[in-house]
């Protein structure tokens, strides 16, 4: 497992002084990215050989929120590799020691030419360790597409929104959803799929559906094909 050290900024928590579901997802993508790098198949290794990885889906638990100035530990490993697909797990320790968050994540190998998937090269294979699957995530079931929902007012993608890979970071997805939520929902768990990358100057439509203790949100392009959609379920 490679892991670092941290404590809760002023720009992770929210008003409650709690970590937010975006500063734990944050950390969990530095965490991975810290990883790659420092067994040299980080970022620029991988643009030197036009590849990159993005991220299909996102399974990600809170069970306790760790406050502003808290030490917290983050780590991850991966445990799965297929021939164009790579499967990454996630913990966050509070200063406790004891587990508040867990993630469970896949990618796909793309060939940033052609924009297709490419083979896993075997380097890339190697430099990882691989560890077992966090026993807690099951078998990977696809976020079912609500009947109904209510359409809300599009947006357009500007280049603050936009990553090291020019579009839209998953990250941000998720802020943008959880915009949606009613007031005092308490996420306890979310579950994003991702289908198609947006871009600068794309025009983004949500799509909502609420229940008491389950909110989807859809975002579609304006042709309605899908960007991603995310689901979040109360603690």
């Amino acid at each position: 497992m490679y892991e670092y050290n941290s404590r809760v900024r002023l720009t992770e928590v929210d008003q409650n002084q709690k970590m937010t579901l975006t500063g734990i997802l944050n950390a969990f993508q530095d965490c991975s990215i810290f990883h790659s790098e420092d067994l040299g198949v980080g970022l620029l290794h991988l643009e030197g050989k036009k590849r990159m990885w993005v991220l299909r889906s996102w399974d990600i638990r809170i069970f306790r929120r760790p406050v502003l100035a808290e030490h917290i530990r983050v780590g991850t490993w991966p445990c799965a590799f297929g021939k164009v697909t790579g499967q990454r797990n996630f913990r966050l320790l509070d200063d406790r020691g004891e587990l508040a968050a867990c993630g469970d994540s896949s990618w796909v190998y793309m060939d940033t030419e052609r924009m297709r998937p490419a083979r896993v090269e075997e380097e890339i294979r190697l430099a990882y360790q691989m560890e077992p699957r966090l026993s807690l995530f099951g078998e990977q079931e696809a976020i079912a597409v609500p009947e109904k929902f209510t359409e809300e007012e599009s947006f357009v993608i500007h280049a603050r929104h936009l990553d090291v890979n020019h579009h839209v970071n998953n990250g941000q997805y998720v802020r943008f959803a959880a915009e949606y939520l009613p007031e005092g929902f308490r996420i306890g768990r979310m579950r994003a799929e991702y289908k198609k990358s947006a871009v600068l100057n794309d025009r983004i439509c949500p799509c909502v559906s609420t229940e008491k203790d389950l909110c989807t949100i859809l975002f579609k392009d304006a042709s309605g094909k899908l960007y991603t959609i995310i689901e979040f379920r109360q603690e």
